[in-house]
C-alpha cells in the first residue's frame, strides 16, 4: 500500500522523535526524521517532504530556521510541536505561517488527526488550479489551529477542548470561529511587541 504522504519530523528529544515517527508510520505516512535543524534542512532538500513537523528550540538551527528554509526554498508547509507558547513564540509562529501549532506534552493520537487534515488540504490545493503562493501570515484554518494551540497551553487543554472553548468564545462574542481566532492571535502578538506590558 502506498504511503499517505511524506513527512519530515524534527525534534532534539530522541524519545519524542521516536514516538512521533512511529505513530505517523503506523498511521500510514512515510517519515524522514532528524534530531537537529542542520540535518533537517539537508534531509528536506534531499527528500522533498509534503509536510514537516518541527520542534522549535534545538541546538544549532532552530525550528524557526528550518521553517524559513522550507517556506522560502521548498514551499513545504510545516507545523510546530513545542512546549513553549509564550507570546513572542506564538507571534513568531504566526509570522512564519505555520499550518498548526501543537503544544507538548501531547501524544500521537492528537497529532495524527491534525496531520490528516493538513494532507486533505494539500490534496485539495493540488487538485485545484494553480493558486498564488500563500501569504506568510496564518489565515483561516491556520489561524484557528494557532489560536487553539494558545488555548491548549494557557488552560492545559486537549486540542478538542481548546477548539470547543474557542467556539464558545466566538459564539459569546457573536463572531465566526476564524474571526475570533484572528482576534486572539492578534492580542497575543500585541503582548509580544517590545514595550508591551
Amino acid at each position: 500500500m502506498a504511503a499517505k504522504g511524506k513527512i519530515l519530523v524534527v525534534d532534539d528529544d530522541r524519545l519524542v522523535l521516536a514516538t512521533v515517527t512511529h505513530g505517523l508510520k503506523q498511521a500510514g505516512y512515510e517519515v524522514v526524521d532528524a534530531d537537529n535543524g542542520d540535518d533537517a534542512i539537508l534531509l528536506a532538500h534531499q527528500h522533498r517532504p509534503d509536510l514537516a513537523l518541527l520542534d522549535i528550540r534545538m541546538e544549532g538551527k532552530s525550528g524557526f530556521d528550518v521553517a524559513a528554509y522550507l517556506r522560502e526554498s521548498l514551499r513545504v508547509p510545516y507545523m510546530f510541536l513545542s512546549a513553549f507558547a509564550d507570546p513572542a513564540t506564538v507571534a513568531k509562529v504566526a509570522e512564519l505561517g505555520a499550518v498548526a501549532y501543537l503544544v507538548k506534552p501531547l501524544d500521537v493520537s492528537q497529532i495524527v488527526p491534525t496531520v490528516d487534515a493538513q494532507f486533505e488540504r494539500i490534496r485539495a490545493q493540488r487538485g485545484a488550479a494553480a493558486t498564488p503562493p500563500a501569504a506568510p501570515a496564518a489565515h483561516g484554518a491556520d489561524v484557528v489551529a494557532l489560536a487553539a494551540g494558545v488555548l491548549m497551553h494557557r488552560y492545559s487543554l486537549q486540542r478538542g477542548d481548546a477548539m470547543q472553548r474557542l467556539q464558545r468564545i466566538a459564539d459569546a462574542a457573536g463572531v465566526g470561529l476564524a474571526e475570533q481566532a484572528e482576534r486572539l492571535v492578534r492580542a497575543v502578538e500585541e503582548l509580544a511587541r517590545p514595550g508591551a506590558a
